[in-house]
């Protein structure tokens, strides 16, 4: 049998739940790692490597419009691709989004299709 290296998939979300959601629908294809906020993000990737972020944006301390301007800012994370999940459905959120560096914008709650599909899409190597 191959002994592919899983891709690395990082979930950012101040939600157990949604953390345990995630893990459970990527973990089958993906080594996907979870962290229950930014500042937890910013330590873990200060010593890893990761193929993509899902970041969440409504997090408290340090929300997710904060969050990936920093990760762009910084040129060992500038590279990663980000994928927002929200329960925030406006346009204007989405546009931010984008225009702050994401490669894509899912809604919460997370649908397991719509997840693997934007990982599967983004975390191309």
């Amino acid at each position: 049998m191959d002994a592919e290296v899983r891709q690395k998939i990082l979930l950012v979300d101040d939600s157990q739940t949604n953390l345990r959601l995630g893990k459970g629908i990527l973990s089958a294809v993906y080594d996907a790692v979870t962290v229950p906020g930014a500042e937890k993000m910013y330590k873990f990737l200060s010593t890893h490597s990761v193929d993509l972020i899902l970041l969440d944006i409504d997090m408290p301390e340090i929300d997710g419009w904060t969050a990936i301007k920093q990760l762009k800012s910084d040129p060992a994370t500038a590279d990663i691709p980000v994928v927002f999940m929200s329960g925030e459905t406006d346009e204007a959120s989405k546009q931010k989004g984008f225009s702050l560096g994401a490669v894509d914008f899912i809604t919460k709650p997370l649908s397991a299709a719509v997840l693997l599909a934007s990982v599967k899409k983004h975390a191309a190597k």
